[in-house]
């Protein structure tokens, strides 16, 4: 098996159609059994999509342009175990990325592209949609873009008068189980997007999504600076990996 410590990344070919060409190694070409290995992986994601096929495999196809001449499965495992899981190594910082031994800016870059694009599609999804008639598809935004991260973070989604998703806006980012949130600020904002209503957002990294009685706080805090300005607080969704929490299902709104 190949050791990590063999790593070796190659310029960012991010404009070509294909991966950068190949170049001899010190022994020779790249050896057959890579080469195979990668087309065969590449054939059946054309084939069967990522359905057929395991998160580490997932995670070698994006290795493969960011690390062109080398195997890439070592790595890829390494960067499971060592992250938990395919999403996780997706919104790992780049800082505790590069921690791991064959990590450079070509692998971050790569995985930072993926994560962004999958961000920005599930959020397409939602914006300048009725809210509350795509419920589904607002909850998958919010997991994509928030249930993995390391550190709270704190956004706010605004509505039009026929609540449609004209904004959304990180208002704060904080530590692993705090972010600061003020009211004022919070309603200063809904005045400047001219917006009705709104839905509240932060992710709880340690998995539990109940809220804890400084969330509750902030939350009736919000609703009576909204309710001064007639603004509508639809809910407040605390998200973590396993699932999330409604205020307003749970009736706490």
């Amino acid at each position: 098996m190949s050791d990590t410590r063999a790593f070796s990344e190659m310029p960012l070919p991010l404009f070509n159609a294909e991966e950068a060409p190949e170049t001899p190694l010190k022994s020779g070409r790249l050896p057959s059994y890579i080469r195979d290995h990668r087309a065969r992986l590449r054939d059946r994601f054309l084939s069967g999509g990522a359905d057929a096929m395991p998160d580490y495999e997932l995670l070698e196809l994006i290795l493969f342009r960011a690390i062109p001449r080398r195997d890439v499965k070592p790595l890829a495992r390494q960067l499971l175990d060592r992250f938990g899981g395919f999403n996780q190594v997706l919104s790992a910082p780049a800082p505790r990325l590069r921690e791991v031994q064959g990590v450079g800016d070509a692998v971050v870059t790569e995985l930072k592209i993926v994560e962004a694009a999958t961000h920005r599609m599930a959020r397409s999804r939602v914006l300048g949609q009725q809210v509350l008639g795509s419920w589904d598809a607002l909850l998958d935004y919010c997991r994509t873009s928030m249930a993995y991260r390391e550190i709270e973070q704190f956004r706010i989604l605004y509505l039009d008068r026929k609540n449609i998703l004209i904004a959304d806006e990180e208002q704060a980012r904080g530590t692993v189980d705090h972010v600061p949130v003020y009211p004022r600020e919070v309603a200063k904002r809904a005045l400047e997007h001219n917006a009705s209503a709104m839905i509240l957002v932060h992710n709880h990294p340690s998995g539990d999504v109940t809220p804890s009685q400084a969330d509750i706080s902030m939350t009736e805090q919000v609703e009576r600076a909204c309710n001064v300005l007639g603004i509508t607080l639809h809910d407040h969704l605390v998200i973590g990996k396993s699932g999330e929490f409604s205020f307003r299902s749970e009736g706490l709104l």
